[in-house]
């Protein structure tokens, strides 16, 4: 099971402070871990949304609004996907992550969807065109 393990933004994080030697340094340490455990797949954290971008949708029609955005709760700071065996081993994991923010902080668990979880939809030719271009992206061209 793969799952996106989501780190909320802060007002602080959203604000430009960035984080101390100390908590770089237990971060540093804890994403050791994950790899060492071979769940890690990636993760990074990300700029303050005033440096982002959000394309809006409606029909044809696209819209660029420019950060900074005003829900903090509703923002991401940064990310990591792992494979784990389940959604409790993932809680359990995050868990023993330091926090990552001064202060109080959130960090949501999503599971990613995969191929058998589309069902019938997800026709054999779908699933060929999704393998060719994951295939690509990791570089097993």
């Amino acid at each position: 099971m793969r799952f996106m393990v989501i780190v909320k933004a802060t007002t602080d994080s959203e604000a430009g402070v960035l984080p101390s030697e100390e908590l770089l340094t237990a971060m540093g340490k804890y994403n050791e871990e994950l790899a060492k455990a071979g769940i890690l797949l990636a993760g990074e954290g990300l700029q303050r949304s005033s440096k982002g971008a959000r394309v809006r949708f409606s029909g044809a029609k696209r819209t660029v609004i420019d950060g900074p955005f005003a829900e903090t709760k509703e923002l991401i700071a940064g990310f990591w996907l792992w494979k784990v065996k389940s959604k409790q081993e993932a809680i359990e994991w995050v868990k023993r992550c330091p926090n990552p923010m001064p202060g109080d902080s959130e960090i949501e668990i999503r599971q990613l969807f995969e191929a058998e979880d589309f069902g019938e939809q997800f026709t054999p030719d779908l699933k060929e065109q999704a393998e060719r271009t994951y295939s690509q992206v990791s570089g097993n061209k």
